[in-house]
């Protein structure tokens, strides 16, 4: 990635992801039937397990989007790097509570074994390349952490990407639940793909 793609690119995902970070805290705010719980059945709404899970995916989750684009700072990176290995704590530790809890929430996801296997397969691919990216750290492989850390963040800014797609996808489809199924997929495999362009492009500058 050029000088001039960092300085549009960065400033785009950081301020997305603040914005996206803090928009768990409405749910605590606002009633039950507040956005995708609408949707919810009131048995799955008064059952304690998926409530917590719901929560902590949410939450954490936020947390995750808030702090991961930070890492990506090479400022941050040369100046403090025992700050960076700090947030990257936070982050790993927000991740795998997030992800176990999207997991299970994402058996009980609106729109049936479709938007379930999208949802589902999201949370083994953020935990997968996050564990990933911190173990490659441990064994001193900086290259394929730092390629790990941009799949899984790719992964976690899907909580952006859907909330983008899924206004487009109801207008242009006409209904909710068809454009929630699309979504569940939508919102990170392209997110992946950009990944890969940028991991390659990164292993080329450095070969």
């Amino acid at each position: 990635m050029n000088n001039l793609s960092k300085k549009i690119f960065y400033p785009i995902v950081s301020v997305l992801s603040i914005l996206i970070g803090f928009y768990p805290a409405t749910y605590f705010f606002l009633e039950k039937t507040f956005g995708l719980l609408g949707t919810k059945p009131p048995e799955l709404l008064d059952n304690q397990i998926w409530n917590t899970s719901f929560y902590g995916h949410i939450i954490l989750g936020g947390l995750a989007l808030l702090i991961g684009w930070v890492q990506f700072s090479e400022k941050l990176r040369v100046k403090n790097i025992a700050l960076h290995r700090k947030i990257g704590k936070v982050y790993m530790i927000s991740v795998l509570i997030s992800g176990i809890c999207g997991i299970y929430i994402g058996f009980h996801a609106t729109g049936g074994s479709f938007s379930a296997a999208g949802f589902i397969s999201l949370g083994i691919v953020w935990l997968y390349t996050t564990v990933q990216g911190f173990f490659s750290a441990r064994k001193g492989n900086i290259a394929k952490h730092q390629q790990m850390m941009i799949y899984s963040y790719a992964a976690c800014f899907a909580a952006v990407t859907l909330r983008i797609w899924l206004p487009i996808l109801v207008i242009s489809m006409g209904d909710f639940i068809a454009a929630y199924k699309v979504v569940a997929w939508l919102c990170w495999v392209p997110n992946l793909f950009v990944a890969y362009l940028l991991t390659r492009r990164q292993q080329a500058t450095t070969s």
